[in-house]
């Protein structure tokens, strides 16, 4: 379960849907399906999950001019997961530990 959830996504829009709508944005591994998705979020947040979409990324390439010459990488691909909580639930990702 550890690498299920990465790390939340708290994006301006995000926040806005979190407080309209009830869904929340989440970097998700890339090997897990939306059940485990779903499970991991229950577990860890003590909530129920009404749907999760899942979006992969795929990392673009980027090239640097250096004095050295020309140096060609890629970005990191991803995995994003949208999950949308049931009526009148909702996380706090800010939790005050």
């Amino acid at each position: 379960m550890h690498d299920v959830l990465i790390k939340p996504l708290l994006t301006e829009k995000l926040s806005n849907l979190s407080a309209a709508q009830g869904k929340y944005g989440f970097i998700v591994g890339a090997v897990y399906n939306k059940i485990e998705i779903a499970k991991a979020i229950e577990k860890k947040f003590n909530v129920h999950v009404d749907s999760v979409r899942t979006m992969n990324y795929d990392g673009k390439l980027k090239t640097q001019f250096r004095k050295g010459g020309r140096f060609t990488g890629k970005t990191v691909s991803f995995k994003k997961a949208l999950i949308t909580l049931k009526k009148g639930e909702t996380i706090d990702l800010f939790e005050q530990s």
